[in-house]
């Protein structure tokens, strides 16, 4: 017997998220925050289920990730940061490891963490992505948290019904 599963969003809209805000380019990080938590609101998730906690830029959002998705009182935590290219290095280092790292919490938990850390070359690019011209890339990071949360919930029907 074959078994499709697809994203359910009404089974995420009882979940509880956590979301990691950088303040650094807090401009940008402001306004994705606003659209990751207006996403999760219009999707059904009530205002109690979701916490906001707010870090010094994207280099912190890792260790705060972490403790939300070791506490197991989250479904999904989601990570919101800005990294605008300068003349240094700095940029590669910051944006990698925070990367890297938000992807080492939900590999070590097995609690999804969206990626919503934006890494542009300009302010200019990141205004776009941030609620204007492209969108908003924090409440597409939210529907991404609720997508896997929603998967995540269907397998664990599917396992419960078939008992494997």
């Amino acid at each position: 017997m074959s078994h499709v599963i697809d994203a359910d969003l009404t089974a995420a809209a009882s979940g509880r998220y956590a979301i990691v805000v950088g303040r650094f380019n807090e401009l940008i990080t402001d306004r994705m925050r606003d659209g990751a938590v207006a996403t999760l609101r219009a999707h059904g998730v009530p205002a109690d289920h979701i916490v906001v906690a707010h870090v010094p830029g994207a280099w912190e959002l890792p260790p705060v990730a972490r403790r939300f998705a070791d506490t197991g009182r989250y479904d999904a935590v989601i990570g919101i940061g800005c990294v605008i290219r300068g003349s240094t290095p700095h940029f590669d280092f910051v944006a990698g490891e925070a990367a890297k790292g938000l992807g080492q919490v939900s590999a070590a938990t097995g609690v999804p963490v969206a990626f919503g850390v934006l890494t542009t070359e300009t302010i200019e690019q990141a205004i776009e992505r941030a609620g204007t011209k492209l969108g908003n890339k924090g409440g597409e990071a939210a529907i991404a948290a609720m997508e896997t949360v929603a998967v995540m919930k269907a397998i664990d029907a599917l396992h419960a019904e078939t008992g494997a």
